[in-house]
């Protein structure tokens, strides 16, 4: 593997010029309490122009960025999307000014940065020697660079399209036996029809947001051969606290809702599995420990987000195989700003 030697923190302490964030949230958040446990100072928070109404972050008064571009400083872009438009701005300021993203996870504390990695090494060297082809390999070292320096070239050089992956990797065919685990409003279900000319033979979903149900429930109506389960997906049968505050980032927590999770093995007790598709928030490992006697009987192809925690990049390709020693796994990154869109595909 080909990979920096050094992390965006290398690079941002040895900074003369003044750091602002540019953006507000979760995301700065915890850049901003990573920033402060390296001792590295932030000069301020800005954000797009049509955001900012005087408002406060974290002890700073959020400037807009049109003003902070014209200053000689630092830009660490701390919030994803994957708008066209808003990419393609951020690209843009980066191709012409100083602006770095600092990969900090959604779920989870571990923290991309040259210590991480060598903690890790010997997994992350293992990882990369299971995926089949050089497009996987190529995508595994830029995701690991961009995760290190947040230097957004190296992810825009890994960009590839989700639906070419989906065809030429995952080939669906007219009579799947279907699991959408995370389905949200019915929006990956349409994606996996539009693969099938609307054929299929059978589809299970879960969704564990009450709103977002009910929306997915309403999307499907009249389908048939479709069940829906109100439930979260994890490595057992039991009952959960559930956050439901993120809409489509709902996810397990210390304290929220509680709501009944299952296991893969459950739902398919009798029943063959032939397509799987999983963002379950963090999620990801527990759900394919639920699942593996399904996933040995049946090795159903597979779509997996490893982009909710630090170590899913290394840790899910090589549970995988654990599980299932014969499949070919392959990753692609999809775009998005970071690096929310790498996904697992194994067949």
């Amino acid at each position: 593997m080909n990979i920096p030697g050094y992390d965006i923190y290398d690079t941002l302490k040895n900074e003369r010029r003044p750091i602002v964030i540019y953006g507000m949230g979760n995301g700065a958040d915890k850049i901003i309490n990573e920033l402060q446990r390296r001792s590295i100072k932030i000069s301020g928070v800005c954000a797009s122009d049509d955001f900012v109404r005087g408002q406060t972050f974290r002890g700073f008064t959020v400037g807009r960025l049109s003003d902070a571009i014209q200053e000689d400083c630092v830009l660490l872009c701390a919030f994803g999307t994957q708008l066209p438009e808003v990419m393609s701005r951020i690209f843009d300021i980066a191709d012409n000014h100083t602006l770095l993203a600092p990969d900090v996870s959604v779920y989870g504390t571990n923290i991309w940065s040259r210590e991480f990695f060598d903690e890790n090494r010997r997994e992350i060297e293992n990882a990369y020697s299971l995926l089949a082809d050089d497009i996987s390999r190529y995508t595994f070292e830029g995701a690991l660079s961009f995760k290190l320096t947040g230097r957004l070239d190296f992810l825009r050089n890994i960009y590839s399209d989700k639906m070419d992956a989906l065809t030429t990797i995952l080939h669906p065919g007219e009579n799947e036996s279907y699991l959408d685990l995370g389905a949200y409003r019915g929006d990956t279900i349409d994606e996996f029809l539009s693969l099938t000319g609307g054929r299929y033979g059978h589809i299970t979903a879960l969704e564990p947001d009450r709103r977002t149900f009910a929306k997915l429930k309403a999307h499907v109506a009249g389908m048939k051969n479709v069940k829906l389960f109100r439930m979260g997906i994890w490595s057992e049968d039991m009952n959960l606290a559930f956050s439901s505050s993120l809409g489509r980032g709902s996810s397990v927590t210390e304290n929220g809702e509680e709501l009944a999770v299952t296991k893969i093995d459950t739902l398919y007790s009798v029943r063959h599995l032939s397509y799987c598709k999983m963002d379950v928030e963090g999620a990801e490992r527990q759900a394919l420990i639920g699942g593996i006697n399904t996933l040995r009987r049946d090795k159903p192809k597979l779509n997996i987000a490893a982009y909710h925690r630090s170590e899913d990049i290394f840790s899910l390709p090589l549970l995988l195989h654990d599980i299932v020693p014969g499949y070919k796994i392959y990753m692609r990154q999809h775009p998005y700003i970071p690096a929310w869109d790498l996904n697992i595909y194994a067949v």
